[in-house]
């Protein structure tokens, strides 16, 4: 299902558990006030490139930590999945297709960290 943030914040929160946000500014106010506290999978990116594919039991605050990391701080844009019922395996498989689309390469911000 595809949301198109007509100005009605509330919008956002009206989709099922297991469907991808629209993407959102990645700043503190949005995080803050549009993030629930539940677990979940994150995407952050720069220039519609990936820099990070995330998850935590706790994605509000894993975001407002991203904005300080000096790689993540270049992020412009992070859309989030809450609730999945399986979080690893689906990260896993963001990642093998980000590889395979990116000659086997992780996103940017990732690369160091594995």
């Amino acid at each position: 299902m595809d949301l198109v943030n007509d100005g009605n914040d509330e919008a956002i929160f009206k989709r099922s558990e297991n469907e991808w946000s629209i993407w959102l500014d990645f700043n503190r106010e949005t995080i803050s006030s549009l993030v629930p506290e539940d677990s979940g999978l994150f995407k952050i990116h720069a220039s519609m490139k990936v820099l990070y594919i995330g998850m935590d039991q706790k994605i509000k605050k894993a975001l407002q930590d991203s904005i300080v990391d000096p790689c993540l701080c270049k992020g412009q844009r992070f859309s989030y999945m809450v609730n999945h019922d399986s979080l690893d395996n689906l990260k896993m498989e963001l990642l093998k297709d980000y590889k395979l689309r990116h000659n086997g390469k992780l996103p940017a911000c990732m690369e160091s960290a594995m």
